[in-house]
């Protein structure tokens, strides 16, 4: 790869494809957005890894919508960690956050199977008030999140996907450890943008299968640290993994943490309540509403006014 063309630095989703055929993708890498979100939350670490995880993954699947509206990625279960969710808005805003159980997160417990334990994956698609939302749900299925969204893509929209996803704290000059976060997803995408026959078997000729089994078997060769280390730039990465076939790339698109919570729809949750449900909510004169994502907090009076956002 030349020298001389620009690279996608941080928090970016960058789109390609590789040579001429319907294998598309996108790689995403996340900095000073990911660390906004775990950093303001006292998760273990394994927990920070799944909602990182989930972060990536809203992040290449909303960059490829085409409309304004909203992804959410949710999973529940029975596990130490009853529930994980991250959203993307049109725009490139993202954020996530999870519930622990009571009992806390067990020692070497790792990854959505044993997190999240016996439960499910939803992904919702939120297109705004005047539209109907499209939801998928299915069975958690794999030990880790790039397993379990594979076996999403499987079930739900029968595309043949391949997922890498890895979250870690990496130390910067100084000593100064920070989030980071990195993914690439690679899927067999025929006449993308119009309709088509749904089925592996449908879709794949002899050249689409053996371009697609090879790009998988690649996509799965991702380490980690090729993921989180910054000077591997997700052109470089790619020209590692596809050079031999040829790999183009798009227009990146910008990813940023944002959350939107606010003390206007906090007050239209508190006005459903009367006035003695709200009075055993007041502590030293004030009810206090902390949002899950962001932990930024907002002070009521006792009737549910808002007073102002600590």
């Amino acid at each position: 790869m030349s020298a001389a063309i620009e690279e996608t630095g941080d928090d970016a989703v960058l789109p390609f494809q590789v040579g001429e055929s319907a294998v598309r993708g996108r790689v995403v890498r996340l900095g000073d957005a990911i660390d906004a979100i775990l950093s303001v939350h006292d998760y273990p670490g394994a927990v920070s890894e799944l909602v990182g995880e989930a972060a990536c993954l809203v992040a290449m699947m909303g960059a490829a919508l085409k409309f304004d509206g909203k992804l959410i990625f949710q999973t529940q279960g029975d596990g130490p960690v009853s529930m994980a969710v991250a959203d993307y808005v049109a725009g490139g805003a993202i954020r996530g956050m999870a519930k622990l159980s009571d009992g806390g997160v067990p020692d070497g417990a790792r990854g959505i199977a044993a997190l999240i334990g016996k439960g499910h994956i939803a992904m919702t698609i939120d297109q705004g008030p005047d539209m109907d939302r499209y939801q998928a749900v299915t069975p958690v299925e794999g030990a880790d999140l790039s397993a379990a969204a594979v076996a999403y893509f499987d079930q739900s929209e029968q595309i043949p996907t391949a997922i890498r996803l890895a979250v870690g704290r990496i130390a910067e000059p100084g000593g100064v450890e920070r989030w980071r976060a990195g993914g690439v997803m690679a899927q067999f995408m025929p006449g993308e943008g119009g309709a088509r026959e749904r089925g592996e078997d449908v879709i794949m000729g002899a050249f689409d299968r053996e371009m697609w089994e090879r790009a998988a078997a690649f996509v799965e060769t991702v380490q980690a640290d090729e993921l989180l280390d910054p000077a591997i730039s997700p052109e470089r990465l790619l020209y590692r993994l596809f050079h031999e076939d040829g790999v183009r790339v798009f227009e990146a698109q910008r990813v940023h943490h944002a959350c939107t919570c606010n003390s206007g729809k906090i007050a239209a949750v508190l006005a459903r309540y009367d006035e003695a449900e709200l009075s055993d909510m007041v502590e030293d004169g004030a009810i206090t509403v902390t949002c899950e994502f962001c932990r930024k907090a907002y002070r009521f009076s006792p009737s549910g006014a808002p007073i102002d956002a600590a």
